[in-house]
């Protein structure tokens, strides 16, 4: 799991053997009738090769994501802090009105990966 554009907010991907990528993006919603409620936008269609990723979610409200970018080693100096891994890349956000008119927007982020809890060590039987 990731962060995502807010607090609160994450992308969980799931890489498959076969090269699919799975997964959902959780953020809260912004438009007026759904402003504040937590919306899952599942992943439609997703692909990964070595480090380099890409996904487009289902719409939700109107509204869906692509991201297109690679997999990195990020800023942290162990797997239990907060960015030991990196998703980095273009992000962009499309809107159906109730015209029917769609309308988006693409910027660079970069989303941390969440700590993970160090194993203990296994003790010999």
């Amino acid at each position: 799991m990731y962060s995502f554009l807010q607090d609160g907010e994450f992308v969980q991907v799931d890489f498959q053997a076969d090269g699919k990528l799975s997964g959902f993006v959780s953020r809260y919603g912004d438009l007026e009738s759904d402003k504040g409620a937590f919306l899952d936008h599942f992943i439609k269609t997703g692909t990964w090769k070595v480090r380099q990723l890409s996904f487009e979610t289902a719409p939700v409200h109107g509204v869906w994501f692509t991201f297109k970018g690679s997999v990195e080693r990020g800023p942290a100096k162990t797997r239990n802090e907060e960015g030991y891994y990196v998703l980095k890349g273009t992000l962009s956000q499309f809107s159906t009105d109730a015209n029917k008119k769609t309308a988006g927007r693409s910027r660079e982020v970069t989303f941390k990966k969440f700590p993970q809890d160090e194993e203990a060590p296994k003790r010999p039987n």
